[in-house]
């Protein structure tokens, strides 16, 4: 019955027919246009045990800022907002007003925090520019930051009122994550076999970017400190590139770890799954005539986001839908996109979407996605961004599509135009 529903939202989107004309026309250059002018990331770092361990979000989120506006070149008393995408600390709020305004951004700018979970990063660079659009800001700056092993707050909701508990999708938003990705896998045939392929090729990606220097022009070395859990002894080191890429990753490797959530199902494994890390990305924001007036550099502009949902107990094919959504909105086809970012929160819903959008591998992911580089939950929607656009120049590719699935069942995408050809 779900699945019906969603071949009905989908076969009311308006069919596009895309090719030269469409694309030329997204192309097309004007003042109005909301422009991003640098994209930067920090290091992925492992949870727990990695670079970030004991680096507090307001640290990365600090030196990020900081760096991105020396880089830049951008006085910071032009900078009107400050937007965090942030899923899991509830003092998010107060740690990017005070981690803005260590930086230099002066206390007339604003600042806040937009929340959708794992799209949270996509919706920060939403609201930006919106905001600019509509008149209501000259320039700000998009973030996504997450601290997976400091918390504090996991999110977790442990109950819900009766009176929505009586509703079936209502109920299954408190399904644990891992319990949609057995039921994508259980619901659409994805067998164990396919989701590690897909993983290998995850790590593989990742090692050829890695190895090739593919990572460094959009990574910010960030020097913090770590503590010997053993010793307690404190030292000062430089994270300066992803720590969750593993080399020489095979089927066979792949194929002797264990379910991680057997209680729910055998396919999914720490292994075809992403991975829990902290690390935060940035965009700047502002419209082609002000980025001109500064002497801005322009990489991309940006086109538009849009959301649409799916049923909470397979959470993870929100892009299958959004995607489709997005497209129609622009006259789009799926063939008309370059490169396109998807988030690896599962193998399972990564086989599923590029099945179900007839997506050519080649063009998905194309350095490894959240499998093998880790998944900051409200980071990765900036990430893939500041990837994607990192890619497109690389390669000379125009039309970029990144793309989230949200744990309430939705899904997000967003559409950037690379201008650095």
């Amino acid at each position: 019955m779900a699945n019906e529903r969603l071949q009905a939202v989908l076969a009311q989107l308006k069919p596009a027919t895309g090719g030269n004309s469409t694309i030329e026309k997204l192309t097309q250059k004007n003042a109005d246009d909301i422009v991003i002018t640098l994209a930067l990331r920090t290091p992925m770092a492992k949870g727990f045990k990695g670079g970030f361990k004991d680096t507090e979000l307001d640290y990365m989120i600090y030196s990020l800022l900081k760096e991105a506006l020396g880089r830049a070149n951008l006085d910071p008393n032009l900078v009107d907002d400050v937007v965090l995408g942030n899923s899991n600390n509830a003092r998010a709020p107060t740690l990017t007003r005070a981690a803005a305004l260590a930086a230099g951004i002066p206390y007339t700018a604003g600042g806040s925090v937009v929340s959708r979970f794992c799209s949270s990063g996509l919706m920060s660079i939403q609201t930006v520019a919106n905001e600019i659009s509509r008149g209501e800001i000259s320039i700000g700056i998009a973030m996504g930051a997450e601290s997976m092993t400091k918390g504090p707050d996991r999110g977790t909701i442990h109950s819900l009122s009766p009176e929505i508990l009586q509703d079936q999708d209502a109920a299954d938003c408190l399904q644990p994550m891992g319990q949609t990705s057995e039921n994508v896998g259980d619901d659409f045939g994805i067998s164990r076999e396919m989701q590690d392929k897909y993983a290998v090729e995850s790590f593989r990606r990742a090692e050829v970017a890695q190895r090739s220097g593919w990572f460094d022009d959009e990574i910010v070395p960030i020097t913090t400190n770590v503590v010997d859990g053993k010793t307690g002894e404190k030292k000062q080191i430089t994270v300066s590139r992803d720590e969750g890429p593993r080399y020489g990753t095979t089927l066979e490797s792949l194929g002797k770890i264990r379910p991680a959530f057997a209680q729910y199902g055998n396919k999914t494994t720490g292994g075809n799954a992403s991975q829990v890390t902290d690390g935060a990305a940035v965009v700047i924001l502002m419209k082609r005539s002000k980025a001109h007036q500064l002497n801005q550099p322009i990489l991309a502009k940006y086109v538009g986001a849009t959301v649409a949902g799916v049923p909470p107990r397979i959470m993870g094919i929100g892009p299958s839908i959004a995607i489709p959504k997005l497209l129609s909105q622009h006259n789009l086809r799926t063939e008309d996109v370059d490169i396109y970012e998807i988030n690896e929160a599962f193998a399972s819903m990564a086989v599923y979407c590029l099945d179900r959008l007839g997506l050519e591998h080649e063009k998905v992911n194309p350095r490894g996605g959240a499998i093998a580089l880790g998944h900051p939950l409200g980071c990765t929607g900036t990430r893939q961004v500041v990837t994607a656009l990192s890619e497109a120049r690389r390669t000379g590719k125009k039309i970029c599509v990144t793309s989230m699935c949200v744990g309430t069942g939705q899904g997000m995408a967003g559409l950037f135009v690379n201008e650095q050809l």
